[in-house]
């Protein structure tokens, strides 16, 4: 099993984050991936949020990811059917600081059998630092 645990300060407030994050559509600004939402969320819950399915292009792999539950301090999703790696599940957690927003991003997931963890757990958290690097400069821009 593979864990990654990243923390980024922010400066925005948590609910401009969690719409920030929840723009599907819009992810590619931050991630090195495409994003397309293939599905909204289930009735009654914010833009995005939980039951909300998206499609994922990144590497020449495509996959489904699922928001499984939204707050406006949380969210978690998970890759649904085939992807790139098994059991996966991403967790990002947002504190309000005064005007900042603190963030823990965690992923636990299985690599492939003939992949070594050490390289997959290096390739995934290198991506996801450049698109939270990415995502505080917005919020010091604006």
């Amino acid at each position: 099993m593979i864990e990654i645990l990243l923390h980024k300060q922010l400066n925005c407030p948590r609910q401009q984050v969690i719409a920030l994050l929840l723009d599907h559509n819009h992810l590619g600004r931050f991630f090195n991936a495409g994003f397309r939402q293939t599905q909204a969320q289930h009735i009654g819950e914010q833009s995005g949020g939980s039951g909300a399915i998206r499609q994922v292009t990144m590497r020449g792999i495509t996959f489904l990811e699922q928001i499984v539950w939204a707050s406006d301090r949380q969210i978690t999703y998970c890759i649904i059917g085939k992807g790139p790696v098994s059991k996966h599940r991403g967790d990002i957690i947002l504190a309000e600081q005064g005007e900042k927003t603190l963030l823990d991003y965690s992923i636990r997931c299985c690599a492939p059998w003939w992949q070594p963890n050490f390289l997959v757990k290096a390739i995934i958290k290198r991506d996801i630092a450049s698109g939270l690097a990415k995502l505080a400069r917005y919020c010091d821009e604006r």
